[in-house]
């Protein structure tokens, strides 16, 4: 009887630490840059974490950077304009930033929430945040509106990854 409730600790223990693991991993994959909630959403459902937990991680993950993109992210860009070989790289960042804020320019607010809320390559809270900060929109106006974009973007690519992947077997 003592082999048995140890054999199913061992069980459990192993069950746990694969779903505490695949939470774990959904979060990163969403605090990054690029693959942000969306793709913590997908690696979400590939790790078969229930849909309501992976949706409340991924959300937490993507925007838990933009407070501080919105805040900080001139002053580190201006540092890090004083690295040679890194000087480059960030002129091109805020002018790719920028070329893409046509309809922030010009919607603002609206144009920042369908920017962040429709799931295309290149969109996306973290650019978003950059583009927010480079028009000079105020972090208690932009920080609202991209986490509403983070959450249209969240139920897009929800109906595609939990919905779609699951019609389909994964």
């Amino acid at each position: 009887k003592k082999q048995k409730y140890t054999v199913v600790r061992k069980v459990l223990s192993i069950v746990t630490t694969y779903v505490f693991l695949g939470v774990i991993i959904a979060f990163l994959v969403s605090m990054l840059p690029i693959l942000e909630l969306r793709g913590g959403l997908i690696a979400a459902k590939l790790m078969n974490i229930e849909f309501f937990k992976a949706f409340a991680i991924c959300f937490v993950g993507n925007m838990l950077p933009i407070p501080f993109i919105l805040l900080f992210i001139r002053k580190i860009f201006s540092w890090l304009k004083k690295i040679k070989s890194v000087e480059q790289v960030i002129a091109k960042l805020e002018a790719r930033s920028i070329r893409k804020a046509d309809n922030v320019k010009k919607y603002r607010l609206w144009g920042l929430l369908l920017f962040v809320g429709i799931p295309l390559p290149g969109t996306g809270a973290w650019t978003g945040a950059l583009i927010a900060d480079l028009l000079d929109i105020r972090i208690k106006h932009s920080l609202p509106v991209i986490a509403a974009g983070v959450l249209i973007a969240g139920i897009i690519i929800s109906i595609l990854s939990y919905g779609l992947l699951g019609l389909i077997g994964f």
